[in-house]
């Protein structure tokens, strides 16, 4: 593979030198410090500004901050995404959690008009992308390696599937029924519609699961025959 062989070089000429090593771990301490302070307040379900409701920003924090544990969920993700940047051996699952949750951050912030935080929020941002692509090697296998097998298959499973699935939309228009769910008009229709509905995504799994590959990594360095 031409493409890999020259992401291999080039991922090992930065990440041999001294300097490009020093500024990763930079990246990956004022990161993490810059997560952990805003992470705490949201933890601790406090408010993160005390704009008003006038004001966009404060108007979003402030809806955030009703939403209940969902305000705890991100403080708690901030801060574990930089405790595993901090820690060499899990920094490439930090970066992972880390760059949806900037690039996330970045596009609020543009957003709502954030005096100054936009600005900073993109440097951190272009700061994920290099914590990503520093993790090439770890994270490689994701793009470059497939499993070697395919799914069992058995006797007409592109019929049976999408079977199994269309009596599960009986048996879904029936607990609708039995609890006089949405209280629809008409539940035959609706269980009709879920028999069908049923059919397709059945349908669907059974072409995905026909194309899936299964069992060992090919070119794996530990997956070569031995």
């Amino acid at each position: 593979m031409r493409i890999e062989h020259t992401l291999d070089e080039l991922h090992s000429a930065a990440t041999q030198r001294w300097w490009m090593q020093l500024f990763a771990a930079f990246t990956r301490c004022i990161i993490a410090v810059g997560f952990i302070p805003p992470s705490i307040p949201k933890i601790l379900h406090k408010p993160f500004t005390s704009l008003p409701d006038s004001n966009p920003v404060g108007h979003y924090f402030n809806a955030l901050l009703g939403t209940g544990y969902y305000y705890e969920f991100i403080g708690w993700s901030q801060l574990i995404a930089a405790i595993l940047l901090l820690i060499p051996r899990t920094s490439h699952i930090g970066a992972l959690l880390f760059f949806p949750i900037i690039v996330n951050i970045a596009v609020l912030t543009n957003a709502v008009g954030f005096a100054g935080t936009w600005l900073v929020t993109i440097f951190m941002s272009l700061a994920g992308v290099f914590l990503v692509t520093w993790e090439y090697d770890r994270l490689k296998p994701i793009i470059f390696f497939t499993r070697r097998a395919r799914t069992r298959k058995f006797k007409l499973q592109i019929v049976l599937i999408p079977l199994v699935f269309a009596v599960g939309g009986i048996f879904c228009g029936i607990f609708a029924w039995s609890i006089r769910l949405g209280n629809l008009p008409n539940y035959f229709g609706t269980t009709l519609v879920l028999v069908a509905l049923g059919a397709v995504f059945g349908l669907v799994v059974a072409v995905h699961y026909w194309l899936m590959p299964a069992g060992t990594l090919v070119n794996a360095p530990d997956s070569a025959p031995k």
